[in-house]
């Protein structure tokens, strides 16, 4: 998977299209990422003490990571994810202008 953790990502399908976030977690096995502020999901919270109600509360859900473009950084525009090679080092590119990703 090219997108990793902490990458700003753009959403080029499904009903947050064109929404942008921060990558917080990837899950390589199932090739989902979880944007923050995207795919958001109601997960019911139970009481943990006594006097304390329940609630609802809103959490990002996954989405595929197919769904999701890297931002270009001289750009600011949806890019593929390359590689190449400097001082024996793999570092990813942005394809559209070929500026280093962090």
């Amino acid at each position: 998977m090219k997108i990793k953790k902490g990458d700003t990502v753009v959403v080029i399908a499904g009903k947050d299209k064109g929404k942008r976030g921060e990558v917080i977690a990837t899950f390589k096995e199932i090739g989902k990422v979880t944007v923050a502020g995207i795919n958001m999901k109601t997960h019911h919270v139970k009481p943990t003490k006594d006097g304390e109600k329940g609630h609802k509360a809103l959490r990002p859900g996954a989405l595929q990571a197919s769904n999701v473009a890297a931002i270009d950084p001289k750009s600011d525009k949806a890019t593929r994810v390359g590689y190449i090679f400097e001082n024996g080092k793999k570092v990813r590119i942005a394809k559209k202008s070929k500026t280093p990703l962090k």
